[in-house]
């Protein structure tokens, strides 16, 4: 299996497609050494986020990184933000611009489709279907995206990021009440710069299960690494940084359970 899924209790479900790290032997060849170590993972976000299980929220992990497919993107492979440097389904670049593979061994547009249907799809599907569970259940589901990202990433993004991302493509994959509340949670404390729908609006998950006419609301958080670890090589867990931040995490958390819609 390439995920695992916890199916909770309450109307969330967290999902965190970039902190898988695995790469299968019989592509490790192909990428340069460099991209052994997977640098551009959501690190450790499982373990920051493992609270949520005992708040009753689901939780879905991959287990393959990012390099092999990312699950983040559209199937046909469209830009996410068009007219900016993206990374692509299958990607071919670190998020320096620097190439991931050897000369010649970039993967084809058919095992780009062979990857989606062996470790894109079934994700997905998961995704829909705890989603659907979710809504029966309760009237409703939130699908929580967690991301984290080095906080200065020139070839991506100009200047430095704030702490804290908030994406709800610009208001439209969540009921405007939810991102009032979650926009709060932020506005209560000082300790972490915010924006919302900045740079990061959200990426395919939140834009393609958004459908809060139907019941299905999404919300991503892109969070700069620097809020809980360390952003320079050895890429290494802050235990006073993760402390720290992981009250406002639950707060966000506790704010999309206890939240209902009109």
């Amino acid at each position: 299996m390439s995920f695992t899924l916890h199916s909770g209790t309450t109307p969330v479900l967290v999902s965190m497609p970039h902190v898988g790290t695995a790469i299968p032997d019989s592509l490790r060849h192909r990428y340069v050494e460099r991209a052994w170590a997977t640098e551009d993972t959501d690190w450790f976000l499982d373990r920051l986020y493992a609270f949520v299980k005992d708040m009753g929220a689901s939780l879905i992990v991959p287990v393959e990184s990012r390099y092999v497919i990312d699950l983040n993107r559209p199937s046909d492979n469209q830009p996410m933000y068009a007219g900016q440097n993206n990374t692509e389904l299958c990607p071919t670049r670190f998020f320096t611009g620097d190439s991931l593979y050897r000369e010649g061994m970039a993967p084809s547009d058919e095992e780009v489709r062979a990857r989606v249907a062996t470790y894109w799809q079934p994700y997905h599907d998961a995704l829909q279907a705890e989603t659907q569970r979710l809504r029966a259940l309760h009237g409703h589901a939130v699908l929580f995206d967690a991301h984290s990202i080095k906080g200065e990433l020139p070839w991506l993004f100009e200047g430095a990021l704030p702490d804290m991302n908030l994406g709800t493509v610009n208001g439209q994959s969540c009921d405007p009440s939810l991102r009032t509340k979650l926009v709060q949670v932020f506005a209560s404390q000082s300790r972490y710069s915010h924006v919302v729908d900045g740079r990061f609006k959200g990426g395919h998950i939140t834009r393609h299960f958004g459908r809060p006419a139907h019941g299905v609301h999404t919300v991503q958080l892109e969070m700069s690494w620097r809020a809980y670890m360390q952003e320079t090589p050895p890429y290494v867990w802050h235990e006073e940084r993760a402390a720290a931040v992981t009250p406002l995490l639950r707060s966000l958390v506790q704010t999309m359970i206890d939240w209902r819609p009109a």
